[in-house]
């Protein structure tokens, strides 16, 4: 597993949680990185993505309230998820941008709003 989503869980309709995404035996700062989520029946779709030089970019379904953001130093991404919705409830997945069209995913991490 070269990167690692954690941060997932359950959480109310109106609440927050901040997804991290650590690197192992990768180097992420040179690198776009996303965000993916998956829901069940669903298509995987993108999230949020953001470059090696802090441009970031977001889906319109969660602009205003998350904020993707990235620390080079300690080689780790992160998701602010605010005033979450039910719809939002999915497996989150970060990748690496390897090439213009490929990506390094790692692991997901679940996150489940209640109603």
């Amino acid at each position: 597993v070269q990167l690692q989503a954690y941060g997932g869980g359950l959480v109310q309709a109106g609440g927050s949680l901040r997804l991290s995404c650590t690197a192992l035996r990768t180097i992420l700062s040179s690198n776009t990185m996303g965000w993916y989520r998956q829901a069940p029946g669903k298509q995987r779709e993108l999230v949020a993505t953001i470059t090696s030089g802090g441009t970031t970019n977001y889906a319109d379904f969660v602009k205003g309230r998350f904020t993707i953001s990235r620390d080079n130093a300690k080689n780790t991404g992160y998701l602010q998820m605010n005033s979450l919705k039910p719809e939002d409830t999915a497996v989150y997945y970060c990748a690496k941008q390897t090439s213009l069209n490929g990506w390094l995913w790692g692991q997901g991490t679940q996150v489940t709003v209640s109603s």
